[in-house]
């Protein structure tokens, strides 16, 4: 029986104060697997994120363009897998998976954030690779300082305006009755599901920041690779070319995870079915990327393994 509060919100208009966000599953049996699966895969997350972001602020050598966009990518990791993740472990151990108004939209407006930086900051490391790979000549000028912190600033500030029109048009709806969430965070497509006033200007947004947010980057990014590809097949050595596809296969993999399944996610019809089936491809976006990427930008990376050497050998002394 869902839980319905009575009481009205003055902030919003709404009857409900309070939303129950249901699990990934309702089979009592395997909450407890479940759990200990997140948790494991939130310590590798957050051990593997915090630490590049500790190798590229200690080790000098680690001061370079492309590192200064790992840095931020893993910070945005670490950020984004932080906003749902432990609410979600807490939810997988209780009998009534309860999160209040407030909490729900500030939750909503993190999740939105950090998800949209992430796409700007992988299309920032791709342009990154386009040039080193491309126009090497130029990367100094290309890649300076002042440039890397704009592609940022512009990363941040796009995420900052697309999490404010969803939380905002979100924050116009109200809430009567139903404050069942069929999701295990406050997502925007399952929310509008339960609002009782018109959702079609949100759903237009949704079309739009979506949309922009996942057509531009990625285009920029497959363009970026496609380029790349381009020059790899005029390399000489075949050792080169395998190293340098290899490469860029990785990169390719992650990418395809993170916007194949949000695109699957805000630019599918919604139905009962596709909530479902948007709950397990959302778990790649906010579980298994985060955890994926640190492996892939970084540990078959020289630099950082001998970054980590280094910070080895010094506690054994």
């Amino acid at each position: 029986m869902q839980y319905i509060s009575q009481r009205m919100s003055p902030e919003n208009g709404s009857f409900v104060t309070e939303f129950i966000l249901l699990s990934l599953t309702d089979q009592p049996d395997l909450q407890l697997p479940l759990f200990f699966l997140f948790l494991v895969m939130y310590i590798v997350t957050v051990l593997g994120n915090s630490g590049l972001i500790i190798l590229i602020v200690l080790y000098s050598h680690l001061h370079t363009p492309m590192y200064f966009f790992l840095f931020n990518f893993s910070f945005v990791d670490f950020c984004y897998s932080s906003v749902f993740t432990p609410k979600m472990l807490v939810d997988f151990l209780s009998k009534k998976n309860v999160i209040s108004y407030m909490e729900c939209m500030t939750q909503l407006y993190f999740f939105s954030f950090f998800g949209i930086s992430e796409a700007y900051v992988l299309t920032s490391m791709a342009y990154d690779r386009y040039v080193a790979i491309c126009n090497p000549l130029l990367y100094n000028l290309a890649m300076s300082p002042r440039v890397c912190s704009s592609l940022m600033l512009a990363s941040y500030l796009m995420a900052f305006s697309g999490a404010m029109a969803h939380t905002g048009c979100m924050l116009r709806l109200t809430f009567c009755h139903a404050n069942t969430i069929n999701h295990y965070f406050c997502d925007i497509l399952p929310l509008l599901q339960l609002s009782c006033t018109s959702t079609y200007a949100n759903e237009l947004v949704v079309f739009i920041v979506v949309g922009i947010n996942v057509i531009v980057p990625s285009l920029a990014i497959f363009v970026s690779y496609g380029l790349i590809l381009f020059n790899i097949l005029h390399i000489s050595s075949r050792e080169g070319r395998s190293k340098a596809f290899s490469t860029c296969g990785s990169h390719i993999i992650a990418i395809s995870l993170f916007f194949g399944s949000g695109a699957f996610m805000y630019l599918s019809p919604s139905s009962a079915g596709s909530m479902d089936q948007g709950k397990i491809s959302s778990v790649f976006y906010t579980n298994v990327v985060p955890m994926m990427n640190p492996f892939i930008y970084s540990l078959r990376n020289k630099d950082v393994k001998l970054a980590l050497r280094k910070t080895l050998r010094r506690r054994k002394f």
